[in-house]
């Protein structure tokens, strides 16, 4: 199989609402789309999920767009694919740029789904009709708006919550949490926003049966957190620091953390999160689905990885109506007690809605690759 064009949808989509985290704030999120199409006509669809400031990763849009015209694409043209796999091996030699990468290869991964027949749930090896989903909530200045924003998402049937967290809004915003929602699965994500002298801080949240605590120190830091985790109870889940199957082994190796947040786009796509699926299981970490205010053909992508058996913990895969007010898809993504059915239609299973497409689009660009 042979890609022989590639078309680019640079959009802008508005938040329903302002969402803080410890980076900053986001009131739009930028993205985009990338549409492949194979030499039989098949095709496959990909999203590119860097944020708009280098605040996550060093990508932002316009660097991952940049290096997928300049340095990827280029490399795939005349190329005769095999299976999707190929692309990880391909893109070797690029170093880092795991968002751009990722862009183009779940792309691949939909057309050979398609070509194959099957959803690329099946094509992945998902096992899970219905998986099961949590929600994240960002930094409210007011508790009691909180603790109103929580019950809203509990009562769409969210399975689990993740608040936020940054110094000084940490500790009494989950205590008001779990006074009003005793038995409800919490987490909180420190997005690197803490050093070692906050130790009191984890000591405290310690005592609140949380299910983890993600990413609370550096994002290149495997050694502090092998010391936080030495230090409490609850399980450290890494994120923002694993770009590869290669940092979860040094995570696994120097015991930093019991969990692993697997963001397709943040370790370059869809080959490389199975591989860390796999270890994860095999070496009993908690793997699951982390999201990056997906629309709707990202969400498609994480919901086929998280059907897999080594998703154990719900992921932060939401509903369509989480983020957008329209999504870029026909239908919607609903949670129903507390769980997402996956999509089983061709490749990533749902429909682009094209109006929708062309709502948000500023820019598009065709490129020819044979």
């Amino acid at each position: 199989m042979f890609i022989k064009q590639a078309t680019l949808y640079h959009l802008v989509m508005p938040l329903k609402e302002t969402f803080k985290t410890g980076y900053g704030v986001m009131k739009d999120k930028h993205l985009c789309i990338i549409k492949l199409v194979s030499n039989d006509g098949i095709e496959g669809y990909g999203e590119l999920d860097a944020f708009l400031n280098p605040w996550y990763t060093e990508e932002t849009t316009k660097t991952a767009i940049l290096i997928i015209k300049d340095h990827l694409l280029p490399m795939i043209k005349s190329v005769n694919l095999e299976n999707p796999t190929q692309i990880n091996q391909i893109f070797q030699v690029i170093r880092g740029n795991e968002m751009a990468k990722s862009a183009v290869e779940t792309a691949v991964w939909d057309v050979f789904a398609k070509i194959s027949g099957q959803p690329l749930t099946t094509y992945l090896g998902g096992e899970l009709s219905d998986i099961s989903v949590g929600v994240s909530v960002g930094i409210k200045e007011n508790s009691d708006e909180l603790v109103k924003v929580v019950r809203r998402y509990v009562s769409e049937g969210y399975s689990r919550v993740k608040l936020k967290i940054k110094p000084g809004f940490d500790v009494e915003q989950v205590d008001k949490i779990r006074r009003n929602f005793p038995n409800l699965s919490l987490m909180v994500d420190a997005n690197s926003s803490y050093r070692k002298s906050d130790i009191a801080v984890f000591k405290q949240l310690d005592q609140y049966s949380l299910a983890m605590i993600e990413q609370p120190f550096g994002v290149t830091d495997f050694v502090d957190h092998a010391w936080l985790q030495k230090q409490i109870q609850t399980p450290i889940c890494l994120d923002e620091n694993i770009r590869s199957l290669a940092d979860v082994r040094q995570a696994s190796e120097l015991n930093s953390a019991k969990a692993i947040n697997v963001k397709i786009a943040r370790v370059g796509g869809l080959t490389e999160a199975l591989k860390i699926a796999t270890f994860c299981s095999e070496n009993g970490m908690i793997a699951w689905c982390g999201g990056m205010f997906e629309a709707g053909i990202g969400r498609a992508h994480n919901i086929a990885l998280a059907s897999r058996a080594e998703f154990t913990f719900p992921g932060d895969i939401s509903a369509s109506n989480r983020y957008f007010e329209r999504d870029i898809i026909k239908g919607e993504f609903r949670i129903n007690n507390g769980k997402i059915t996956t999509p089983m239609g061709l490749g990533i299973g749902v429909e682009i809605d094209r109006e929708s497409l062309d709502f948000y689009c500023k820019r598009r660009e065709n490129i020819v690759l044979n």
